[in-house]
């Protein structure tokens, strides 16, 4: 049964938001109470959260489609919706956030560190909250947007100091297991060890994470062995632990050859030419491990590396060691530059941004894209003729007809507003400057407002009324 996973494919979905409520107010000797219909609750956000006591991904291997809830609908008597729960997911310290590319996201490293992978829909507002001076009764509300849902890529890359790397069998495991109170698994056979392990050790006032890198032989960075599964893990160390073994029973093998094999493979993997390096010389215990060992010292030390002779067995050398690499690290991170306190980017749009851009695609259809008018599409009831003018006179003062006209479009041209998968299309008709208020002022109830002289009141809705039949034809609700 796996108990360690390291990658792991992630669905995730947020809450969509609850739809506006369209309400009169209803009471008795009250004929008049106006539009109290309430606004609908936000969408839940799926939010992955760092928890140290959380250190494998095996419980999104398991479930890996995850929704946050959603909003409700807004209600009658000014009572909007409740909002959705956020949906909260933890994961290991040192997880990466890519996307289906391949492209980073996040790095989440420390405790408590966030990242918001789907973002709830905005709740609908009621026709209480769109009422106005102008429109005193709506008799629309707006949707609920949809919740953010998408795929994603979590990777965990181990936090520690130091990593341990070397040929299956090398004792790296067995080091692990003297410098620090981990107990990996130990046998006398290759990839016994076939997750990292991970350890802390203290050398006088300095406390570090030591971590066994399993699974790396030639081939390792082109997937061969587990070495591809793991050299992820040691991308965060400060230095790297050459664990050689100078007691081999292979006759093909010698301790020079599996280094430089070793550096091959990392260098192939890429991005650790700047980590230093220190060379184990370990099972020195054995006298032909000793002999070997001063074999190769010389050839070693020529090379610049910093030796180390030890024993897992008899203890020899672990002392040094683990004073030497505490040493590193202390210096490694005397190197790392102050974390500067939390900044607020501010990045104010440009002076001629409108919000919004219209292109002509190649099959004649003027696209429309933009944050506000792609959202009021999606908000807007399309089976309500009062909201389909609202969102005409919105799109309207945002400036899409002006920008459509520029771009060269003419009457009976189609538009889209939105994206291929979800767009709106329609043909284009550039006839009206408020598409709302030509069809009889919606939203209007003249019962709202101070009385006027019967005389004025025809003569009003006359004007109207002749003002509405010369330009209702040919009227397009998108303005």
């Amino acid at each position: 049964m796996t108990t360690f996973v390291d990658r792991v494919e992630l669905h995730v979905a947020a809450g969509n938001g609850g739809h506006g409520c369209a309400s009169v107010h209803r009471e008795k000797f009250k004929p008049l109470g106006g539009p109290d219909g309430g606004n609908g609750g936000r969408g839940g956000d799926v939010t992955l959260v760092v928890d140290q006591s959380v250190t494998t991904l095996l419980e999104y291997h398991h479930s890996p489609h995850r929704k946050a809830t959603n909003g409700k609908p807004g209600e009658g008597g000014n009572r909007s919706g409740k909002d959705g729960m956020d949906l909260v997911l933890p994961v290991p310290d040192g997880t990466v956030i890519l996307d289906r590319k391949g492209n980073v996201l996040a790095d989440l490293v420390g405790e408590g560190t966030t990242y918001v992978a789907a973002q709830g829909g905005r709740g609908g507002l009621g026709n209480a909250a769109l009422a106005s001076a102008r429109r005193k009764a709506p008799g629309f509300a707006l949707l609920g947007e949809p919740g953010q849902a998408q795929d994603i890529v979590l990777e965990l890359k181990t936090v520690a100091d130091v990593a341990l790397v070397g040929y299956p069998s090398a004792g790296k495991s067995s080091l692990i297991s003297v410098l620090s109170a981990a107990r990996p698994k130990i046998a006398d056979y290759p990839f016994t060890t076939l997750v990292p392990n991970l350890g802390v050790v203290t050398a006088g006032a300095t406390v570090y994470t030591i971590a066994d890198v399993p699974g790396l032989i030639p081939g390792a960075s082109q997937g061969k062995g587990l070495g591809l599964e793991f050299l992820r893990h040691v991308e965060r160390c400060s230095v790297l632990v050459h664990v050689l073994d100078t007691a081999t029973l292979e006759s093909e093998r010698d301790p020079l050859s599996d280094l430089d094999a070793i550096e091959a493979e990392l260098k192939e993997y890429g991005g650790l030419d700047d980590r230093p390096r220190v060379v184990v010389l370990n099972k020195v215990d054995i006298p032909d491990g000793q002999d070997l060992a001063d074999i190769i010292r010389p050839e070693l030390e020529s090379r610049g590396y910093r030796i180390f002779e030890v024993s897992a067995i008899s203890r020899l050398g672990l002392k040094e060691l683990s004073f030497a690499l505490a040493d590193i690290v202390s210096q490694a991170r005397a190197a790392k530059p102050k974390e500067e306190a939390t900044r607020i980017v501010i990045r104010p749009k440009a002076v001629d941004d409108a919000g919004f851009t219209v292109t002509l695609e190649e099959d004649g259809i003027y696209r429309v894209r933009g944050e506000k008018p792609e959202r009021w599409v999606r908000q807007t009831d399309f089976n309500n003729d009062e909201a389909v003018g609202y969102l005409a006179d919105r799109l309207n003062r945002l400036g899409v007809e002006d920008q459509l006209m520029k771009a060269g479009a003419r009457a009976g041209d189609g538009v889209a507003i939105g994206s291929e998968e979800d767009a709106v299309v329609f043909d284009w008709e550039p006839s009206m400057s408020a598409g709302a208020e030509m069809l009889g002022r919606r939203g209007e109830d003249h019962r709202f407002e101070e009385p006027r002289p019967a005389a004025q009141r025809r003569r009003d809705r006359d004007a109207e009324r002749d003002e509405a039949s010369q330009e209702y034809e040919g009227f397009n609700p998108f303005g």
